[in-house]
């Protein structure tokens, strides 16, 4: 039976049936926009896009470290660089144009992606993965009828290398301008008929099925002190397609379901039965019509899409997911399909730690990490970063709102970026209490970030502090005081005072950050309720771009920048500040969802409405998402052009919907909405080293179980009920919707 969102729910007493559709992707047609309705698959480092033509297939090929550009000290955003296109894989298949019964499909369930039709008389199917185990890209092409299979095969270079072709291998070998070595290998596997080389493509004549396996690399370190380069990757990459080529299909394929289940079957999510006339439509009409109808099984799809994404495009000791994730079909794309410092990249990673894909978030530590000896040279180097004192910068580094992968940066600085990456660093160990990371990687990180802060806060004439020529992105004047960036200024404060208690370190520094923390200006509450995004209310025209007034009624700005501390952030809550987060409200209704508003202003009021325990307006925001105005066929987010933070965001949105946990807390379905009256989830994580399963029925909790990773003490919360819990380590806790 096909995997469900729920195949077997972990309450005895329920059970929900299966349907096909639960994690498949379909079309009744190929793509014709390869970015916009291609299928998506990819290992963390090997990306394709899967066209599925007929009479000639595509794929576009990606690797994720085939970058432009350099350090780029001087933050020049039109040398910076951009990621890259490694080249197009056409497969050729002569008199297949006629065509029928023809279907195109990716089950994100077991990242596999497939193709079918019938021509001639015979029905053609071919399936596709990007092996993590093995590292390769692998096509399968299967037949009804032996010798079916005859064409030929082009590999494309996009940066226009010369292709080799010699017995049934392929290889592109190339440089760009700023010497990033790259190369791609395919070896061409059949059963009957023959395959040989005609100049550089390879022909197949009556095969029975064939079998292509690509891999592909560059030279590119993650280390400064190397100038970011590393071994020549023609070995490397000759080891891998080789390696993969002596397995048989089924080992091939056999290992990559191993590993994509390991981390994507940890969470399982039921939100209610679609009608049958929603399951019978293919996901390009579904999803418009789920813009405007309720369909629970494809928001539950939408869901894990997110979570299939992710394992996709960011796996341990690759790169983070950019603005496309991985997936890029142009060497001009849009913002460079860099790392956007003001939001972009840190929503790619709202998911990781609590839809349980912790280790999908290491590449964004690693790379971090590796371009800080850069981003201090270049805050150093900053007239812009001196201190209120005049000082050049002496502690600490602070990042541009773009930068690639070589320490260079672009455009504006966005200062407080340094310590919103920080509120990541810690998220990783507030959800794991893994102390190791803590001790050698995050707080580091953090002490250094509050050392720079330390430096260039400013004290006004009443003592408080202030982050000085501070920006809202991307909205309104530059001036002291912002709320954006006094909130994530505190969120880091806050963060590492937890983490040199939970460390028992640096005693006098902790009790320093902590007085700046209280002496940090907070957000003030304006003259129509809202929560102010400057420190005095504005009012007039705003010529920055997208919104015609600030801080009016009038301002729908598609950024909510001001809104940090009630999500991500942890300053406003409905339990601790209600007073703020009625204002926060007011300032959220007000920003609504017309104008400028893009794909992830939707994830981002969807997580916010969900932190306001607003579960109606949470699953508005979440529906809209299906709108053409806001997905692409493929359910890619569209800003446009396509941008893939959204479709990452809206899954930890739905995770906020579910369950919440902060500061020693869980507080289980505090923004459910009366769309999904009866569902489950299992798996979710929960700060404090908790995984949460919660059912429910005619919109009641009915049962619960945790389980802890740590035996660490914890509040229960339901509606306005609570109870104090202690779980032993590796023990599970199961309740009743009472809490009992």
């Amino acid at each position: 039976m096909k995997r469900s969102f729920l195949a077997v729910l972990f309450f005895s007493s329920v059970s929900v049936a299966a349907l096909a559709s639960d994690l498949v992707l379909w079309y009744r047609q190929p793509a014709v926009h390869p970015m916009n309705e291609s299928l998506a698959i990819g290992n963390g480092h090997i990306g394709g896009l899967i066209v599925g033509g007929t009479a000639r297939e595509q794929i576009v090929l990606n690797e994720d470290s085939l970058w432009t550009g350099d350090e780029n000290p001087t933050g020049d955003y039109g040398t910076m660089g951009a990621y890259q296109v490694l080249g197009n894989l056409f497969i050729n298949l002569p008199g297949h144009e006629n065509f029928k019964n023809y279907r195109r499909d990716l089950d994100i369930g077991d990242a596999l992606a497939h193709v079918s039709y019938e021509s001639g008389g015979v029905k053609f199917t071919r399936e596709c993965f990007c092996s993590h185990a093995d590292g390769v890209l692998v096509i399968r092409f299967t037949a009804d009828q032996p010798g079916s299979y005859s064409g030929s095969i082009e590999l494309n270079d996009a940066l226009g290398a010369k292709i080799v072709a010699q017995e049934n291998r392929l290889t592109d070998t190339g440089a760009l301008a700023n010497g990033l070595k790259y190369e791609a290998q395919l070896i061409a596997l059949h059963d009957g008929g023959s395959v040989r080389t005609n100049g550089s493509t390879l022909e197949f004549k009556n095969c029975d099925d064939l079998t292509l396996i690509v891999a592909a690399g560059t030279d590119y370190a993650m280390d400064y002190a190397s100038h970011y380069r590393g071994e020549n990757p023609h070995a490397r990459v000759a080891e891998q397609v080789e390696t993969a080529a002596a397995k048989n299909y089924a080992a091939l394929k056999a290992a990559h379901e191993k590993d994509f289940h390991s981390l994507f079957d940890r969470v399982s999510l039921a939100l209610g039965k679609s009608s049958a006339e929603q399951i019978a439509l293919p996901t390009d009409e579904r999803k418009v019509k789920a813009a405007a109808t309720v369909d629970p099984q494809l928001e539950a799809l939408f869901f894990q899409y997110g979570r299939y994404l992710l394992i996709a495009c960011s796996r341990p000791g690759g790169l983070p997911a950019n603005l496309q994730g991985l997936w890029n079909d142009s060497n001009d794309p849009a913002w460079h399909s860099d790392y956007h410092a003001n939001i972009n990249i840190q929503m790619n990673y709202w998911l990781a730690e609590p839809a349980n894909l912790a280790e999908c978030a290491l590449p964004f530590f690693d790379l971090v990490c590796s371009q800080l000896p850069a981003w201090r040279q270049a805050a150093a180097a900053s007239p812009e970063l001196k201190t209120p004192s005049g000082e050049m910068t002496r502690r600490g580094f602070a990042i541009r709102t773009s930068h690639n992968i070589f320490g260079g940066m672009g455009w504006n600085w966005d200062k407080t970026a340094n310590a919103w990456y920080g509120w990541h660093f810690w998220e990783h160990y507030a959800f794991s209490g893994d102390k190791k990371f803590l001790r050698q990687t995050a707080y580091p990180y953090l002490k250094e970030t509050c050392e720079f802060w330390e430096d260039h806060l400013k004290t006004l004439p009443d003592g408080r502090l202030v982050v000085p020529n501070a920006w809202s992105p991307e909205h309104g004047p530059v001036e002291d005081g912002v709320s954006y960036s006094q909130e994530i200024v505190w969120d880091l404060f806050n963060n590492y005072v937890a983490a040199a208690d939970a460390l028992g370190v640096d005693k006098s520094y902790r009790d320093k950050i902590a007085a700046m923390r209280d002496r940090l200006v907070t957000p003030g509450i304006g003259s129509w309720g809202q929560l102010l995004e400057w420190m005095t209310e504005k009012t007039g025209t705003n010529a920055i771009a997208g919104s015609s007034e600030f801080d009016t009624p009038n301002d729908h700005h598609r950024h909510t920048s001001h809104l940090f501390a009630v999500f991500p952030g942890r300053q406003i809550s409905v339990e601790k500040t209600p007073g703020f987060a009625q204002a926060a409200k007011v300032s959220l209704n007000a920003r609504g969802d017309t104008g400028d508003v893009r794909e992830w202003s939707f994830a981002w009021r969807t997580a916010l409405y969900a932190r306001l325990h607003d579960g109606a307006d949470a699953h508005r925001e979440l529906q809209q998402l299906f709108s053409d105005r806001n997905t692409c066929l493929n359910l890619f987010g569209l800003h446009p052009p396509m941008q893939m933070d959204g479709n990452f965001g809206i899954t930890a949105g739905i995770c906020e919907m579910l369950v919440q946990s902060q500061d020693g807390e869980i507080d289980l379905l505090p923004a459910l909405p009366n769309e999904w009256p009866g569902g489950s989830v299992r798996g979710l994580r929960a700060r404090g080293g908790f995984v949460v399963d919660v059912e429910w029925q005619n919109g009641k909790m009915i049962s619960t179980a945790i389980q802890s990773l740590a035996g660490n003490p914890c509040r229960l919360r339901y509606g306005n009920v609570t109870r104090e819990v202690k779980i032993k380590k590796g023990a599970t806790l199961h309740l009743n919707g009472d809490l009992q």
